[in-house]
Parts: C-alpha cells; sequence; structure tokens
C-alpha cells in the first residue's frame, strides 16, 4: 500500500474527506436540533457514522483493492428529522435496525437489482427533492435571521464555483466554511459552552424499541435511499472511473453495518457517491483504494473526537448551521428535480413531491412513505406507458 501510495492521492483524500466532515455534518444537526436530540445524542450519532464505517471502509477497500468509501445516507437522515417529531429516539433506532436487516437479506439473496428497479427513480427522487427542499428554505431564512453571517458563506461559495480551477483546489463548501469562521470570530457571534472543549468520544448504546408505525414509516423510504439514490449514485461514480464495485457484498456490508451503527444511534450506512467520486477522480486506477484508505483513516481520528466537534459546531449560531447546510443540499436538490420532472412518470413524482412536502402524516406514518405510496399509485393509473417502457 505504501508503494502504492502518492501526493494526488493524499490531496484527494483530504478534499473528499474535508467535504463528508462540513456539510453532512452540519446537516445532522441541523436535524438533532430540530428533533430534540441531546448533544450526547447527536455526538454518538456522529461517532457511529464516522468511526464505524471508517473501520468498513478501510477494510473493503484494503480486501477489494478499490476505492469504496461508507458513510451515511444524508437523505435518509434527512427523513429522520420529521419523524422525530412523534417517534421517540429509540423507536427509530428500531427503525434502523429493520433496515439494516432488510438489506443484508437483500444483499445475500441478490435481488438487489430488482429491488433497485422496483422503484422508479423520478418518484424517488421527487421524495428525495420533498424532504431536502426545507433546508433550501432555511438557507433563505438564515439571510433574514444573520445576514452578515449567511452573505458572505453564499457569496464565497458561488465565488468558488463559478471558477472551476480554484473550486478543484478549494471545494466550494470549504471555502464557504472558512468564510463563516471569520465572520463568526469578527461579530464575536461564537459561544462555546461552559467547561472543557474538547472531549473523547463516549458513544452512546441504545436498546431500539421497535413500533410497527416507525417501521412502516421508514424502513422503506430508508431502504431506497440506501440502495437507489446512494449506492446506485457510488457504483455509478465508480464505474465511470473503472472500477467495478461488488453490488452484493456492498449492500450486504452496508445492511451489517446499519445494525452496528444503530446500536450508537447513527442512520444507515450506505456506499458514498461523492466521496467515491473525489478520490477515484485522478491518478491510476490501480492506486485509488489508498485514498479511500486515508479517507478512512481521518473517519476513525473525526469519529474519535466527535463530542469536540458536535461542541465546536453547536456553538455557532443556527443560522451559521442552516447555510452550510443549505448550501450542501444546493447541487443535490438541483438534481433531484432534474431527474424527477425531466422526463417519465413526471405526474406521479409530481404527486409524491407535493404530499411529501406537505409534511401530513397519516396514521402516525409520514408524509416520504405516503409520498412514495400516492405517487406511485398515480403513475400506475396515469402514465402506465412509462411503466411499461420500464419494464421493458
Amino acid at each position: 500500500m505504501l508503494a502504492d501510495f502518492g501526493g494526488v492521492y493524499a490531496a484527494n483524500a483530504v478534499v473528499a474527506f474535508l467535504f463528508a466532515a462540513t456539510g453532512p455534518v452540519a446537516i445532522i444537526l441541523a436535524i438533532g436540533a430540530r428533533g430534540g436530540l441531546s448533544e450526547s445524542d447527536l455526538a454518538s450519532w456522529i461517532f457511529g457514522c464516522f468511526f464505524l464505517n471508517g473501520l468498513l471502509s478501510i477494510a473493503v477497500s484494503l480486501a477489494y483493492r478499490q476505492p469504496l468509501v461508507f458513510f451515511w445516507t444524508i437523505p435518509g437522515a434527512v427523513l429522520v428529522g420529521p419523524a422525530l417529531s412523534h417517534f421517540s429516539f429509540v423507536e427509530v433506532i428500531g427503525a434502523y435496525h429493520a433496515t439494516g436487516l432488510l438489506m443484508l437479506l437483500l444483499g445475500l439473496s441478490g435481488w438487489v437489482r430488482r429491488a433497485m428497479e422496483a422503484v422508479p427513480m423520478p418518484i424517488v427522487m421527487a421524495m428525495v427533492a420533498g424532504v431536502f427542499l426545507r433546508f433550501g428554505i432555511d438557507l433563505v431564512f438564515a439571510f433574514r435571521d444573520a445576514l452578515w453571517i449567511a452573505a458572505p458563506m453564499t457569496v464565497a461559495f458561488f465565488a468558488l464555483s463559478a471558477a472551476p480551477r480554484l473550486a478543484r483546489k478549494l471545494p466550494p463548501l470549504i471555502g464557504a466554511l472558512i468564510v463563516g469562521a471569520v465572520a463568526l470570530w469578527w461579530l464575536d457571534a461564537f459561544k462555546p459552552p461552559a467547561g472543557a472543549l474538547f472531549a473523547w468520544a463516549a458513544p452512546n448504546l441504545y436498546v431500539p424499541q421497535f413500533s410497527w408505525a416507525a417501521m412502516v414509516e421508514l424502513v422503506v423510504p430508508l431502504a431506497i435511499t440506501v440502495l437507489v439514490v446512494q449506492n446506485g449514485q457510488g457504483i455509478a461514480v465508480l464505474a465511470a472511473n473503472g472500477h467495478k464495485a461488488p453490488i452484493n457484498l456492498v449492500t450486504s456490508a452496508c445492511g451489517a453495518m446499519s445494525m452496528v451503527t444503530a446500536l450508537v444511534g447513527s442512520v444507515s450506512t450506505c456506499l458514498t457517491g461523492p466521496v467515491n467520486a473525489l478520490i477515484s477522480s485522478s491518478g491510476e486506477k490501480s492506486r485509488h483504494y489508498t485514498a479511500a484508505v486515508l479517507v478512512g483513516l481521518f473517519a476513525l481520528a473525526f469519529g474519535l473526537m466527535a463530542p469536540f466537534f458536535t461542541r465546536l459546531l453547536l456553538a455557532a449560531p443556527r443560522a451559521f448551521i442552516a447555510t452550510l447546510a443549505g448550501l450542501a443540499m444546493l447541487r443535490v436538490l438541483q438534481t433531484a428535480f432534474t431527474v424527477s420532472f425531466r422526463d417519465r412518470f413526471s405526474f406521479g413524482a409530481l404527486v409524491c413531491f407535493l404530499v411529501t412536502v406537505a409534511d401530513v402524516p397519516i396514521f402516525r406514518i409520514g408524509a416520504a412513505f405516503w409520498g412514495l405510496v400516492l405517487g406511485l399509485a398515480a403513475a400506475w393509473l396515469l402514465e402506465r406507458e412509462d411503466l411499461k417502457r420500464a419494464g421493458s
């Protein structure tokens, strides 16, 4: 491995890890704050996302000599936000365990492709657009609540996005984070908690509570976000860079690790798309796995210091977190809308999107599940030609 390692792979690993440790972490904190989770719950969640998935990434990347980095499903985490308003955290964790078991069985059975093709992608992405929309709206609200924090961060993000060469050296989200940190210092808006700021990880262990309502609401949408949205994207970007990911193994690994990370309160594991895209974007294909291993090592360190980073970010104003999370979601939200309404199943996607955005639970089952159900029903009634073409 040391012979295969090099500067380009180290640089790719640093950029990829910084992406994972900024906007996506801000999303977890925003979801947790909305759902009433404690600082201890959030630190434990982040520990599982990074440390445990880092171990899996290192093991699988070394075993297959491929860049196979596993983190957590961001759309799945966003689905959890509304669920925490009417379920306890341990009921949600019970749904994580059930989702992991379902994915493990699908991976072992070899039926993954059938499962991935069962729900039309436009309707899935309409659900994703619906649950992500609130982050885009919160970004706008951040301008109202803290203009001198949100505005410089957004300007930095768009300025770097408009300069592709510069963006390759300094990703727009990292630039926004740096500018935001300077703005916090300038405005004296950083309010650390009393006592020591630094602490090592001491993850909580949760006993899951299995609620039928929570499992009906979350298990299928969570499995879909992992298998179709996240793993599908991760497998596609690796294939574009010459790697053939072992689909059944990836699915089984996601399922098994999801049940392990659920013990400390973390959302389901997935094969990450953006990180694997970044680490396989340059250099020799046979050496890309070294960048994946380095990302895994960074993840171990970040996970061990999860309480420190949690306290650091929670000490920042809410507008800072909302801006960082909103900027991280912009491209994903754009892609979700494009896939949903570009071509086939557009009416079913529209129904799914509207039901999801309305966020009205029925029988204590959240809107994302009903969005999928009603979107599929609308497609079956009114878009049968699209269904026939998809089947062929």
